[in-house]
């Protein structure tokens, strides 16, 4: 696993290996993970989504506690994966870093709890799988706005997006600070802390 740019994020970049019958490749390596991360996955639920050319997800993230870290993969098309530094007092609040994850080069990324998340989808039935460290609660998600240009994503040129309702009313990165809504990086470093000293026995 490489970090990325934005603490507490990595990409795995696996070894795909074809023949005749089609291709073989592992996404997730719990030995790797914990040298990475210096704690096991959390994993409480596992999602899909399926999403046509042009529509954007996010940027979504989660009160911490509990938050929500995310594994995530592209099995089928392609998607411009985006991670979000949101934690308040972060040393790289605000910073972004996008993968590309498609079902060529099977890469996966992992970001941890307080984190935000957003993809792209670059083709049509883009299928993005995505084990989280906790189950969806509606109480504790929040999005705040991808286009927002104080976040300054860099979203691939010739594609419209095209975001839900609720998306689309997301309030600007300056709004979400303002309105006390984003994670404070202390909680989520005390987080950290506390999975690697193995104080969490499931997810939670």
């Amino acid at each position: 696993m490489r970090a990325l740019d934005v603490a507490d994020a990595w990409v795995l970049e696996p070894t795909v290996f074809p023949d005749g019958r089609g291709t073989f490749h592992e996404w997730y390596r719990g030995a790797e993970f914990r040298a990475a991360t210096g704690y096991d996955l959390p994993l409480a639920q596992a999602n899909c989504s399926v999403s046509r050319r042009g529509v954007l997800r996010g940027v979504h993230f989660s009160d911490v506690p509990p938050g929500q870290a995310k594994w995530v993969s592209c099995l089928r098309g392609a998607v411009l994966d985006v991670v979000v530094d949101l934690r308040t007092g972060s040393p790289t609040y605000r910073r972004w870093e996008a993968v590309r994850l498609d079902d060529t080069d099977r890469r996966a990324v992992f970001l941890a709890e307080g984190l935000g998340h957003a993809f792209l989808a670059l083709t049509d039935d883009a299928t993005v799988v995505y084990l989280t460290s906790s189950g969806y609660a509606p109480e504790h998600e929040h999005g705040v706005h991808a286009l927002d240009p104080g976040l300054g994503i860099e979203w691939p040129s010739g594609i419209t997006p095209l975001l839900s309702e609720k998306d689309a009313a997301a309030p600007t990165l300056a709004e979400a600070e303002r309105a006390g809504l984003l994670p404070s990086y202390a909680r989520c470093a005390d987080r950290y802390r506390r999975l690697r000293e193995g104080e969490f026995s499931g997810p939670s």
